[in-house]
């Protein structure tokens, strides 16, 4: 049975959203990675969402576990759908079920909560991860996975050879069937099409429900298992000879441009997701967060419009609702809801969360204030590294974060 745009009508999407982010720290000390705000407006797990959503997805399980409590509220109030009519994404915590310990890995995460296959009893299962920063129509993703019968089809996405060895890789024929799955491999191999490319793995799979199932259970019964999605799961099924290749750059989204079509990031490190938030705030944006044919959903929250004053300015930023720019000097930046930025401070290259503080005469520089931050009238933040990495975190690409509720010094 087919749903709205030949979409099978029984998928059951499955998001795995309880990994730590221990290199996104310190946005990741009180919040699980997904949780974590993006784009002045958003969280991470809300562009996986709204593109099982756009698609048609609308039985949706988000598996948690560590740090859950702003990721579980998130969902809860800003994520509902039509219980009329069958519709719900629920958030799944590690319910223990097969003993006293917690997930053990993303398989395992799955396999401790089958209950909800059983109970659901879908034809299909999309497995789709939750911290990256893309647009995807996975309807034509499930569509070639019943065309070919697989027993599961992996998002490829092409990356040159030479950056391939930072990422799960696919090697796969002619035909899409994937003959060998590699993990940062220091060899990638090429594309069929293309010897300098190579398939990287986006973390988001289809898969026939039985065959999930039954990979499950041999997994778990498997000791010297890691119990992980992409480290077992794939690696077993490529070897029954039973998994295909999805070509992410076939996939058409309503409203894409040339620039942005294609785009995906694993924002997974501070200077990934800092690198995000400077290709939003591009003239010509690189992610067009305004494509409203396929929009990013969230829930905004009561905030009167953002307020320029006394001469304020914001020059190449975004800038979110409830903000007060007054006599200050905003360039190329990510405001969030709710920021003051008061007389005479200068902000530029950065990522301010929402609520945080900028007193007068302030500078923040190349920097990440996190949620309710307070930068006090003439610190210097972002201008002598050296004393920055002293009292703040400092990472590879040089970007100084403070974490969440901090007083700068």
């Amino acid at each position: 049975m087919l749903g709205p745009g030949g979409m099978p009508a029984n998928v059951l999407g499955i998001v795995l959203a309880g990994g730590e982010g221990k290199r996104l720290w310190p946005l990741t000390a009180d919040r699980a990675k997904p949780a974590v705000p993006f784009g002045g407006n958003y969280r991470l797990i809300d562009f996986v969402l709204s593109n099982l959503v756009n698609a048609g997805v609308h039985q949706i399980c988000v598996l948690t576990q560590y740090k859950s409590h702003s990721l579980d509220r998130h969902i809860s109030t800003t994520w509902r759908l039509s219980s009329v009519l069958g519709q719900y994404i629920t958030t799944v915590p590690a319910q223990q079920r097969l003993g006293r310990r917690w997930y053990t890995g993303s398989a395992d995460a799955i396999f401790q909560s089958l209950n909800l296959v059983y109970d659901e009893k879908p034809d299909y299962i999309a497995v789709f991860g939750a911290d990256h920063v893309y647009r995807m129509d996975p309807s034509q993703m499930i569509a070639q996975h019943v065309a070919t019968g697989a027993g599961v089809t992996v998002a490829g996405i092409r990356v040159p050879r030479v950056e391939a060895k930072a990422f799960g890789c696919i090697d796969s024929d002619e035909s899409g069937k994937i003959v060998g799955f590699l993990e940062k491999p220091s060899d990638p191999p090429a594309v069929p099409d293309d010897p300098e490319v190579t398939f990287a793995s986006m973390g988001n799979y289809v898969f026939t429900a039985d065959a999930l199932v039954d990979a499950l259970r041999a997994d778990a019964e498997d000791g010297d298992s890691d119990h992980d999605m992409g480290g077992d799961i794939i690696p077993r099924m490529v070897k029954d000879g039973d998994a295909h290749v999805y070509d992410f750059a076939d996939n058409i989204v309503p409203g894409a441009t040339d620039r942005d079509s294609g785009y995906w990031r694993d924002v997974g490190t501070i200077d990934a997701y800092y690198d995000s938030h400077t290709d939003l705030v591009s003239i010509h944006p690189i992610f067009n967060l305004y494509n409203m044919r396929w929009p990013i959903r969230t829930a905004t929250p009561p905030l009167p419009p953002a307020k320029f004053v006394d001469g304020g300015i914001a020059q190449d930023s975004i800038v979110g609702a409830g903000t007060i720019i007054s006599g200050a000097i905003v360039r190329r930046s990510t405001i969030s809801p709710g920021v003051t930025v008061q007389n005479g401070a200068e902000v530029s290259d950065s990522v301010v969360l929402p609520g945080a503080r900028i007193g007068r005469g302030a500078v923040v520089r190349r920097a990440i204030l996190d949620k309710n931050v307070v930068v006090p009238d003439g610190a210097l933040i972002g201008v002598d590294l050296a004393l920055d990495r002293a009292r703040y975190t400092v990472s590879p690409g040089g970007v100084v974060v403070l974490g969440k509720g901090v007083t700068a010094l």
